[in-house]
């Protein structure tokens, strides 16, 4: 055996799973979930141990390691802050459209207008599917699993989060036209005032969808590298 093999195998060794283990003792073929887990380290420990040279020893190979998962921790808190954040301006943005009920001098309220209960809609959609991802990601820097485990779960992701980020910017203009229209022909008053407010939050939620949507095209990227 090289020099590289033997330090591919004790890199492996000092990164193998507790699973891992319990199954070698007791000669049991491993289940699909810690046989993945198994090959994407295998995978690591050649490419790093190449990377840190075969006299840089074993200890470099494993502070490597540490500092990639410190900074996917990282990241996770990152995309869990925007998604409570976009739950957060979802929720707010919805009651304060939904309050928006026999205001002004019209005594105007905003399910007589299509582009007000599009934006109640898309918002409504927003908040559920951000808490969804939100309660995902604590589960996850928990248990470090996933609701969902499967390598699909990448791709939902990020569709997910660029479907609606495009409803809800497009919510967000459409009620936003339909302001200014009132505005134009009738002029300021109470109800326009609140439907502003409910558009402008609506708006920070999509910031905070598209920082996620960032995030997710970057972890469905760094998957398919190493897949």
């Amino acid at each position: 055996m090289s020099d590289i093999d033997s330090r591919i195998e004790s890199f492996r060794s000092a990164v193998q799973s507790d699973d891992e283990r319990e199954y070698v003792k007791t000669n049991l073929p491993l289940p699909p979930v810690v046989l993945s887990n198994r090959l994407a380290r295998d995978k690591l420990a050649a490419r790093v141990t190449k990377e840190v040279g075969c006299g840089s020893g074993v200890m470099e190979a494993a502070g490597f390691v540490q500092r990639s998962r410190r900074r996917e921790v990282m990241v996770k808190r990152a995309e869990l802050g925007f998604r409570v954040c976009e739950a957060i301006l979802c929720l707010i943005s919805f009651c304060v459209m939904i309050s928006d009920k026999n205001r002004g001098w019209a005594g105007d309220s905003y399910y007589r207008y299509t582009e007000f209960r599009y934006c109640v809609a898309v918002t409504s959609i927003g908040f559920a599917y951000s808490v969804f991802q939100a309660c995902d990601l604590t589960y996850n820097l928990i248990t470090e699993n996933h609701f969902i485990c499967d390598h699909l779960r990448y791709y939902f992701d990020f569709a997910m989060d660029q479907i609606l980020a495009y409803l809800l910017i497009s919510a967000s203009s459409t009620a936003a036209t339909r302001v200014d229209d009132w505005v134009s022909n009738w002029g300021k008053d109470k109800f326009t005032d609140i439907a502003t407010v409910s558009v402008g939050i609506s708006l920070l939620a999509f910031a905070a969808l598209a920082l996620s949507a960032l995030i997710s095209g970057y972890n469905l990227s760094k998957h398919s590298t190493t897949a």
